[in-house]
């Protein structure tokens, strides 16, 4: 049971991440039909026992479309034309990702606007309002 070291103080079991081997698009000649060079990483990241709730929570939220009903992550990595290099890519940016969301959130700090800020905001709404005053159709002065 071999850990990954994904950011301090948090690691991944190595056998919660499955790699499928592909075929992939793009350049390599002949090879390019005959070997499975692609690598497809599966990790599921709502059944793991590595990641804590609000890790796995924010993950989740970050890894978007990547992401499958069931909760598991799938990184495709084709960048490269060997297997070992493309399964090594895929492994980094599933680092990078459990590394984002391992950082929390800063929390917001409520702010106001500025006079200055609140005054052009009403210089632009009376220029607005002008701007239409003139547009408006007054029979009176077409007659």
């Amino acid at each position: 049971m071999a850990k990954i070291e994904v950011a301090p103080g948090l690691s991944l079991d190595d056998q919660e991440i499955h790699y499928d081997f592909i075929r992939s698009s793009g350049p390599g000649g002949q090879n390019v039909n005959k070997v499975a060079t692609a690598a497809q990483l599966r990790f599921d990241v709502r059944n793991s026992r590595s990641l804590p709730e609000d890790v796995k929570a924010r993950l989740i939220k970050l890894a978007g479309a990547r992401m499958t009903e069931d909760g598991v992550l799938v990184i495709e990595a084709k960048r490269y034309r060997n297997q070992e290099q493309n399964r090594l890519d895929a492994l980094n940016r599933l680092r990078a990702l459990v590394e984002k969301a391992a950082q929390p959130p800063r929390p917001r700090k409520a702010t106001r606007p500025t006079v200055t800020s609140r005054a052009a905001r009403k210089a632009a709404k009376q220029h607005r309002a002008q701007t239409k005053r003139l547009r408006r159709y007054d029979p009176e002065e077409w007659e």
